[in-house]
């Protein structure tokens, strides 16, 4: 006896250490090919926003043509960000050329102290320190060739990146029935239906998410560039583009580009960065009380707290982008947290929860539902459009 129990703690031992060293090895797989699993998380989450529009193209106008669908989406989605990016592009270049051409006035107005900046600069005697340590900024100027090439360097693996995105998006929303059809084929018949409406939630919280926040940010953007226009606050495309940008950010964004634009306001004069703290304190709450709330409440149903904790973690991880993808990600996590608490406890809904009002069940109604034993574990899995009837309740 002792012989057994001595070889089942050694076979226990090696499988926890096979275990052990199994995780290890795919922590550090995933630690050295982040850059593409970055990759491809973001172009699942661009499948998913783009699935319901090239469903809708295939029932309606592709003569039945996934593949034909799936093409004229993704040159559709692509001719409306090259629109959007050329609205912002050329007044762009226009004030880039015209700052090139202001530079040695706007020089010569810091030296003589004119101008809100060149009173700024005369105020805080900056020309002074400027004079004082030429040498040492020399040196940080000339320090400042291989964070050049460093940049260099990330621009091309961002165009890399955004060529390699929109390449597995596209062949995910092409494949992506018959990926779905092969990975439900594995489960029984009830539990691939569970598992096909509870990817429906997560697919609508991504969709309403990612649609959504563009919109908020487009919005936004515009309404920036018209006060600043107005204002006459000079590059005002370059600051609304910051700002539009800065929204995409959960919480935080808003700020960031609130901050940076009310600045550039004040340095034109201070009326205008009156006017445009003014805007922004408006707009925040419009964007707040009526936007979001639109917008997301029936898709993404996350408190603040939980968006808070997400956002850190997420920034932590995987920096600027993890910000961006960290609510869709904790929508997901909520839904399957939520799924997994409902079937465990015998209350699985037939329907999909996303954008419904949650009726908690009573205990009496738990009670009931454990009890009947195969009737719960068979309305668990009942298909969606099969009414489950409970004493008490319906489905």
């Amino acid at each position: 006896m002792g012989q057994t129990d001595t070889a089942v703690v050694a076979r226990r031992t090696l499988v926890v250490i096979g275990i052990v060293l199994a995780t290890a090895a795919v922590l550090l797989l995933a630690y050295h090919t982040r850059q593409v699993l970055t990759w491809i998380l973001v172009s699942a989450l661009f499948a998913v926003a783009l699935h319901p529009a090239v469903g809708w193209v295939t029932r309606r106008g592709a003569f039945g043509r996934r593949w034909l669908a799936t093409l004229l989406v993704f040159l559709t989605a692509f001719a409306l960000l090259g629109g959007l990016i050329t609205l912002f592009v050329v007044p762009l270049a226009r004030e880039g050329a015209q700052l090139i051409d202001n530079f040695p006035q706007i020089i010569d107005d810091l030296r003589a102290g004119r101008g809100p900046v060149g009173s700024l600069v005369e105020r805080f005697h900056l020309m002074e320190y400027a004079e004082n340590n030429a040498d040492r900024i020399r040196d940080y100027a000339a320090g400042l060739g291989a964070p050049t090439i460093a940049l260099l360097g990330s621009v091309a693996t961002g165009v890399a990146g955004v060529v390699t995105i929109f390449v597995l998006s596209y062949l995910m929303v092409l494949e992506a029935p018959k990926v779905v059809d092969g990975f439900l084929a594995l489960f029984p018949e009830r539990r691939a239906e569970h598992i096909r409406r509870v990817g429906h939630d997560c697919a609508k919280t991504v969709t309403g998410y990612l649609t959504g926040n563009l919109l908020i940010s487009f919005v936004c953007g515009t309404l920036t560039f018209v006060t600043l226009l107005i204002m006459d606050v000079p590059y005002a495309g370059l600051i609304a583009l910051f700002v539009g940008v800065t929204d995409l950010i959960p919480l935080v964004g808003a700020t960031i580009g609130a901050i940076v634009a009310s600045l550039a306001a004040f340095t034109q004069s201070t009326t205008a960065g009156i006017v445009v703290v003014a805007f922004f304190v408006l707009y925040q709450q419009l964007e707040n009380h009526l936007l979001q709330p639109v917008v997301f409440a029936r898709t993404v149903q996350l408190n603040p707290l939980t968006v808070l904790v997400a956002i850190l973690l997420a920034v932590e991880l995987a920096g600027i982008l993890g910000a961006l993808l960290a609510i869709p990600v904790a929508g997901i996590l909520q839904i399957l947290a939520r799924d997994v608490w409902d079937t465990r406890h015998g209350r699985p809904k037939a329907e999909p929860t996303v954008g419904e009002e949650r009726v908690p069940v009573t205990g009496d109604e738990a009670e009931r539902a454990h009890s009947a034993g195969a009737h719960a574990v068979h309305a668990a899995y009942a298909p969606a459009e099969t009414p489950v009837t409970r004493t008490g309740t319906s489905a």
